[in-house]
């Protein structure tokens, strides 16, 4: 069954305006964006952000929020379905579901491979985020099908590939809406022109589950990650990269030096705690 047809420009530029959205926003600069998973957000917090990550539940008045400027993506986690999501169980009765996420209790794989999850993702999860104001999306969890497939050839095959189209179908549908993606590193070279923004989460430091603290990342992982995202960039000039990197708000030194290292990266970071239910402001330079 096809994807029903995308909406005529002038309707989706309609739409777009009524979320208060124009462009994307300039060039980051210090203490430029910010991504919150709390239940509740006043306008007055994001104020000092020109993009802000929001869940696709967060409280806020979002046509307040982009009337002051800030660019609002919703959350929308297209490589796992949460069991608190109001999709989980009609997702789960398709049969879409795969194993669980052992780092994320509650978290199952989804199989991208299989269109019915594309056009859930494209005609209800996407237009929903549009309808209470959000100015774009935020695709989370896109490295869990490369991982699949990597890890059962057999059973996965194609997944990679099925997770670039979803990310085309979306772009294909809404032409002008702004798309970020969370790292999603093998993606990358299929889906680089097709995204307005990129994740790199855990670039210099991630977090230790086993020990529930954060840690660096190994001198390999990093070099890894800053290369992939740099040819991104290479594949798509306008790409706006950002980084998301994990760190104890109260070690201000540490903190602060994560954002220098990842300027002089020349991307656009942001340093935060694994819950993501805290903003936090960069430490004063």
């Amino acid at each position: 069954m096809p994807l029903i047809p995308r909406p005529a420009g002038l309707a989706l530029a309609a739409l777009l305006a009524g979320c208060g959205l124009t462009a994307l926003p300039e060039p980051a600069k210090a203490g430029n964006w910010v991504v919150y998973y709390g239940a509740t957000v006043t306008p007055g917090q994001l104020r000092p952000y020109r993009l802000a990550v929001l869940d696709a539940e967060t409280r806020v008045n979002l046509r307040q929020v982009a009337s002051q400027g800030t660019l609002v993506l919703g959350y929308i986690s297209v490589g796992e379905v949460e069991q608190n999501r109001a999709h989980f169980a009609a997702v789960q009765a398709e049969g879409l579901l795969g194993d669980e996420n052992p780092n994320w209790p509650g978290s199952f794989y989804v199989d991208v491979r299989d269109p019915r999850w594309t056009r859930r993702v494209v005609e209800e999860l996407v237009p929903a985020l549009l309808a209470r104001g959000f100015g774009g999306v935020f695709l989370d969890t896109l490295d869990n099908p490369p991982h699949l497939e990597r890890t059962d050839p057999v059973r996965w095959a194609g997944m990679t590939q099925g997770a670039a189209d979803l990310v085309k179908a979306i772009r294909a549908r809404y032409p002008g809406l702004p798309v970020m993606m969370n790292r999603g590193y093998d993606l990358l070279p299929l889906v680089a022109r097709e995204i307005d923004l990129v994740l790199g989460e855990s670039v210099l430091s991630g977090w230790d589950f086993a020990r529930n603290r954060p840690q660096p990342v190994s001198a390999e992982d990093t070099a890894f990650q800053v290369n992939a995202l740099k040819g991104a960039r290479a594949l798509n000039p306008a790409l706006r990269v950002m980084t998301l990197d994990y760190w104890d708000p109260a070690d201000t030194a540490g903190v602060a030096a994560l954002y220098a290292r990842q300027r002089a990266n020349g991307f656009d970071p942001y340093v935060a705690t694994l819950a993501l239910d805290r903003i936090i402001p960069e430490p004063p330079r």
